[in-house]
């Protein structure tokens, strides 16, 4: 029975992954933990404790009243028998007090001081008996701020379900009041027999649901047979790029757990300019901007550039692409494989090649095709499947880079009162090194950012990264 004013999760007591879910808890490796980030850096904030020091507790009593809206984030993943398939229950211990955390910076309280704080932190996979998120309050920052540092794993949410949670706990006025947190209960855990039974009536239902859809079919042949190989055509053509292997590259080694981060802020306005300038998009733009900056990069590295295929996954949301997918909650996502063309000399002609690039790949539907994949392995239930495919990505290494373009609010958010100076959404830990337009900054000029992460054991210049980009839009300005 529920306390008087308790909540409980509406809906069945578990819930099954996904296979893209599922697949980024298989990745999961000791060397390479599977979590999203997001940072945020605030101005100094109207948020005095009773001794006049900076009020966490204040931060964590507010975290604790939006999660009756993010259910997902009081569930521990535990699998299922005789499958193994991992699937949502409620964590019946759940504690605040261990996913909402404190930490402070020494003196001066530099950037570059929570660089390695935060990389410090996502070096570090989170414990699968609990659910699977931290937030840590970072203070001592110079001039009085304070940074917040979420830690989601990538079986939760994706780029833009990264977002939908640090819009949680943001508002647009600096005088919103958070509400009380309602009282809330876990719902108790299913057992072993039930769960059984779901999975021998999953199977069941399979043969019945096939037939549906063939019957389905045949109503209209014509249509089926149209939207059939359309589909196979997408499909086949995005698994033919997502299993080409590129060249190897100095910072595509064996990894260890330990990471670096950093980040550059760049001007968005400055990009929207030269967007409309040079007749492309700003996510043409980027990309070309990392190709000259990973050019620049290998160049100082000795590394003969010329026919070299540095191919980058560009992860697409494709929430767009499926009815009822307003749930940020879990991913929603596909892929696109690109080629830079990082032998080129010319910056004007390497932005040519890759709007080039882009257009053919949105005429080809490739996001669409890797999502119908997905679909498809979704559809048999089978976590063999799931399996044998990280398995086989996990060896044939399709990618040098990732690329991630995470669009963020277009207006000033406040915490409690704090107004955010600057905020981004990256990769936590990858074995690849990923660049990233992150959401712009309030009061002063939009500045998206790009941030090099890389393993520590690789030993690359992540500063020398940043300069990189730098370079590269100076060229733009200058022509």
């Amino acid at each position: 029975m529920l306390e008087a004013g308790a909540t409980s999760p509406q809906g069945p007591d578990f819930e099954r992954l996904g296979a893209q879910d599922s697949s980024f808890l298989m990745f999961e490796g000791r060397h390479t933990p599977m979590h999203v980030s997001a940072l945020a850096l605030f101005e100094a904030p109207p948020l005095p404790g009773r001794t006049g020091g900076f009020d966490f507790e204040r931060i964590r009593d507010h975290v604790a009243a939006g999660l009756h809206r993010l259910p997902r984030y009081r569930q521990r993943i535990v699998a299922t028998p005789v499958e193994g398939h991992p699937i949502w229950i409620d964590d019946e211990h759940f504690n605040l007090d261990y996913h909402v955390r404190h930490t402070c910076l020494p003196p001066p309280g530099d950037e570059s001081a929570l660089e390695s704080l935060v990389g410090r932190i996502l070096s570090q996979q989170l414990d699968r008996k609990k659910p699977l998120w931290e937030i840590w309050v970072v203070e001592g920052l110079e001039g009085g701020r304070f940074a917040l540092l979420l830690k989601v794993h990538h079986c939760m949410v994706d780029g833009v379900g990264g977002m939908a949670l640090l819009e949680q706990l943001l508002s647009a006025s600096p005088d919103a009041r958070p509400e009380p947190a309602p009282a809330w209960v876990a719902r108790p855990r299913p057992s072993g027999v039930r769960l059984l039974a779901d999975a021998i009536l999953r199977r069941g239902q399979a043969p019945a649901e096939a037939m549906g859809a063939l019957l389905d079919a045949a109503r209209e042949p014509r249509r089926t047979a149209e939207e059939l190989g359309h589909n196979l055509t997408a499909m086949l053509g995005a698994l033919r790029e997502g299993f080409r292997i590129p060249d190897d590259t100095p910072h595509n080694r064996k990894i260890g757990s330990h990471r670096r981060v950093g980040w550059l802020s760049l001007d968005l306005a400055e990009l929207k300019s030269l967007r409309r300038s040079l007749d492309c998009t700003v996510n043409d733009l980027v990309l070309t901007l990392v190709t000259g900056g990973i050019r620049r990069f290998l160049a100082e590295r000795e590394v003969d550039l010329e026919g070299l295929d540095y191919r980058v996954v560009i992860p697409v949301n494709v929430r767009a692409f499926r009815q009822g997918d307003e749930d940020a909650s879990g991913n929603r996502v596909s892929a696109w494989f690109l080629s830079l063309p990082v032998a080129e000399p010319d910056p004007h002609r390497r932005l040519e090649l890759i709007r080039e690039a882009t257009s053919r790949l949105r005429e080809s539907e490739a996001a669409v095709g890797m999502d119908l994949f997905t679909r498809v392995v979704e559809w048999t239930g089978s976590s063999l499947l799931t399996y044998a495919g990280v398995r086989l990505a996990a060896r044939v290494h399709p990618y040098n880079l990732i690329v991630s373009n995470v669009p963020g609010p277009q207006f000033p958010l406040y915490l409690l009162g704090a107004r955010m100076a600057r905020g981004g959404l990256g990769p936590g830990a990858r074995a690849r090194w990923p660049a990233k337009r992150h959401p712009p900054r309030p009061r002063r000029a939009n500045r998206p950012r790009v941030g090099p992460e890389s393993g520590r054991s690789l030993g690359l210049d992540v500063r020398l990264c940043e300069g990189s980009f730098e370079a590269k839009l100076d060229e733009y300005d200058a022509k």
